[in-house]
């Protein structure tokens, strides 16, 4: 069977999707994930989501306005954070809060999160995760349940479930075994190729549209740019944090003291800042890939 090489999809979030003329694809996507039809009709921008053309950065986040108000908040990570899942609970309850006008009403649409990390996170063999709170249980008495579930607008009508729902993919989990439709998504996530017999929707408008084929020279000018500021920033925090925290190790277990280990990790994030100061990497998107403050950064 033939397989089509395309642009990463990471690539296609941060730049291409954005397109009303391809929200075929990220409606396709989230139909697969979420077992029903979605349709995107809006990408909703925020300080945390817009383009920069000149970021260079190992993580990606898009938030995308779906069917009758919900929304979907992607977030992509492609280097261990200490704080990703304190950055995945931000982004959902940011999409919530933002639906809520100064004294208007809590009518609360669902969100959805959708992440991606290209890294171990301690799976041993699944590479599709989900989470959610479908109610509230009794503790004595187990059988009795409160669904998190509210009406629209009165207290009559059908409720409808308003509780965020979580999603983890791993793509470097994934053993291109095919069990389900959202795995040719997976495929794609972790090979950057579409395979002639996929058939999930929004796989043939993805490989039209992100063909790596049909790029101009300077698309794929910019797209290979993009590929060599992610390995470098992605090497550059790996070195940092690598060998900082071996030499808190090699300290600790010379002294005898675990305060070794804690300044090894310190030592770690501090020479991974650094090293991204000398990228001319934004001191605010310092601070956020690593923890420290803004004002720590510009000390270095």
């Amino acid at each position: 069977m033939e397989e089509r090489t395309i642009v990463s999809l990471d690539y296609a979030i941060k730049y291409l999707l954005r397109d009303k003329a391809n929200f075929a694809i990220l409606s396709g996507f989230l139909s697969e994930l979420l077992g029903k039809k979605v349709e995107v009709d809006a990408i909703l921008e925020s300080e945390s989501n817009k383009v920069d053309p000149d970021e260079k950065t190992n993580r990606i986040d898009l938030k995308a306005r779906i069917d009758d108000g919900e929304i979907a908040v992607f977030e992509i990570q492609f280097l261990r954070a200490f704080d990703f899942f304190g950055r995945v609970l931000y982004g959902v309850s940011k999409a919530v809060v933002e639906q809520i006008s100064a004294g208007g009403r809590y009518d609360i649409k669902k969100v959805y999160s959708v992440n991606i990390a290209y890294y171990d996170l301690g799976a041993q063999r699944e590479y599709l995760f989900s989470g959610k709170l479908d109610g509230f249980r009794g503790i004595h008495f187990e059988d009795e349940k409160i669904p998190f579930a509210q009406t629209r607008l009165s207290n009559t009508g059908p409720k409808i479930d308003i509780h965020p729902e979580y999603y983890l993919i791993l793509p470097e989990m994934f053993d291109d075994r095919l069990r389900g439709r959202f795995d040719e998504w997976v495929y794609v996530l972790k090979n950057s190729a579409i395979r002639s017999d996929f058939t999930a929707e929004g796989i043939k408008e993805a490989a039209v549209k992100l063909d790596q084929l049909k790029m101009t020279r300077d698309e794929r000018a910019a797209y290979e740019r993009y590929l060599e500021n992610r390995a470098s920033i992605d090497s550059v925090m790996i070195t940092g944090y690598t060998d900082g925290l071996a030499e808190g190790r090699a300290e600790g277990r010379a002294e005898g003291r675990v305060e070794g280990r804690t300044e090894g990790r310190t030592e770690g994030i501090t020479e991974v800042a650094k090293n991204m100061k000398k990228l001319r990497i934004a001191a605010a998107q310092i601070a956020e890939a690593t923890g420290l403050t803004t004002e720590e950064v510009e000390k270095l």
